[in-house]
């Protein structure tokens, strides 16, 4: 039977081009690049832009995360469902993170850009890896430092500091609980899906900043690091991307042609959340308009709230792709030979590390530096400064090759659980227009902000019923009464 489109996402009247925030993000972007190569000063003070965008968007992604795992879990209604659910989706996009890793060891030793720069660690100024080589010693890389990295020190700090990870594993542990409690849980799991409706309100009002965070994320990263590509610094920028691109169109192209689909389409399909995470270099920022957007075309709730976010603590393909070129880049800078062993070696610690990574600031780099920790007898981890100045330029591959596979993965996760609704997805992939997420936001916040009220009118109700009354003024009587005499009473 094919699924018809819902009232909700058929556009009743087509759109102009300028009342869509894809157009503004656009013109926020090619502001931005005039700026940058015009007034190179003045771009790279406007990096403010962007950190207020993302500031605003991280306020509630920790607890739309939250809300949105507990209820996908605990709607469920069977811990054996949602374990099974849970495992399929870490055990995907580990598998999509080794490919990830292994495509970007097999093209770094093939295009070889740093080979030939002749680099000697003695006499190599290595002030601009300080930074991330100490913020890599707080991270505590290592399998150790990751378990322990799941367990926040306080219910609070999970959300206060940001850590997803930490926010995810309360998620679980809490919807685990409230479906253990069945019917009594109820109220609190509509409560939270309520809160989450809410949050997406909030995050719709706070996209309209996006074309701003755009402007001042691509003027700062041109203004300030545009001198920095050149040489082979700008070969292993190519080589980087075009990795990228390998990944999605040889590893994920054939996951979207066998869950039925055109990663054509698909990408068509997320172009808006594309362009905005391309302005900011973070996919954070379009987490909820994923979410909303997926289960629009076909995906059940239960689905995307699992996959998406766990997707955003365990599928860093980009992240995977940057590490482990980045090792052998500044291996080859340096002439250091590396072994195809010690790279296998590298391959299977770079994807433990690499599962931590969505809880730290400025990720990929990092993370990359708490890995060549661990090998730093072979590879110099205070070779991370001859990268430090394009980081910002391979962060926007990073985050829109996550982003990229997180959507696919929640898509072939159904699709493998059964739960897709595949003639619903094609329809959508053929016609991207008939789904407004801002509409769909809107609706979402709508309803939750109606059923507050409907709350609010049900208390109403029964403080003003009169056999509720009765029954205050029952107990009341009792209250004037001694244990027996209430005790009696009750029992009459």
């Amino acid at each position: 039977m094919t699924s018809t489109p819902t009232t909700s996402t058929v556009k009743k009247k087509k759109k102009p081009i300028y009342s869509h925030l894809y157009f503004w993000v656009l013109v926020g972007i090619t502001i931005g690049i005039v700026i940058g190569l015009a007034a190179p000063g003045v771009g790279s003070e406007m990096k403010w832009l962007a950190d207020l965008f993302i500031k605003l968007v991280k306020v509630v992604i920790a607890p739309t995360i939250f809300a949105t795992v507990v209820v996908g879990i605990a709607g469920m209604g069977n811990l054996a469902k949602a374990g099974g659910l849970a495992l399929k989706t870490v055990l995907y996009f580990n598998i999509t993170t080794v490919f990830a890793l292994a495509i970007g060891l097999v093209v770094i030793n093939v295009w070889q850009p740093g080979a030939g720069l002749g680099y000697d660690i003695d006499s190599f100024d290595t002030s601009a890896a300080d930074g991330a080589i100490a913020s890599a010693g707080e991270a505590d890389a290592g399998f150790t430092g990751f378990l322990l990295g799941l367990v926040p020190t306080s219910f609070a700090s999970a959300f206060v500091d940001g850590q997803l990870l930490q926010v995810l594993l309360l998620a679980i542990l809490v919807a685990c609980a409230l479906t253990m409690l069945g019917a009594r849980a109820e109220g609190m799991v509509r409560g939270l899906d309520t809160f989450a409706k809410v949050m997406f309100g909030v995050i719709k009002l706070v996209m309209w900043v996006a074309p701003l965070g755009a402007m001042g994320g691509i003027a700062f990263t041109i203004g300030e690091h545009g001198s920095a590509i050149l040489g082979s610094l700008a070969s292993f920028m190519v080589s980087f991307w075009v990795t990228c691109l390998l990944f999605i169109f040889l590893v994920l192209g054939p996951i979207c042609y066998a869950t039925g689909f055109s990663i054509i389409k698909y990408i068509r399909f997320i172009k808006d959340e594309l362009l905005i995470v391309l302005g900011t270099s973070s996919s954070e920022t379009v987490l909820p308009r994923m979410l909303t957007k997926l289960e629009a075309a076909g995906t059940p709730k239960h689905v995307v709230g699992m996959t998406i976010p766990t997707g955003y603590s365990f599928n860093l393909d980009g992240t995977a792709i940057y590490m482990s070129m980045g090792a052998l880049f500044i291996a080859q800078a340096f002439g250091v030979d590396v072994s195809i062993w010690t790279q296998i070696g590298l391959l299977v610690f770079m994807l433990i590390s690499s599962n931590g990574a969505a809880g730290v600031s400025g990720a990929g780099l990092v993370t990359l530096a708490a890995s060549l920790a661990a090998f730093d007898s072979v590879i110099p981890v205070a070779g991370i400064a001859l990268i430090v100045g394009i980081d910002r330029f391979m962060s926007e591959g990073r985050a829109l090759t996550n982003l990229t596979g997180n959507g696919i993965g929640t898509l072939a996760i159904a699709r493998w659980t059964g739960d897709l609704d595949r003639d619903r997805l094609k329809y959508v992939l053929d016609n991207p227009d008939t789904v407004d997420v801002d509409a769909l936001m809107k609706a979402e916040a709508e309803a939750g902000m109606s059923e507050i009220n409907e709350g609010e009118k049900s208390r109403d109700a029964l403080a003003t019923d009169p056999a509720n009354q009765d029954g205050a003024d029952t107990d009341a009587d009792r209250d004037g009464k001694t244990p027996e005499e209430a005790a009696g009473s009750s029992r009459t």
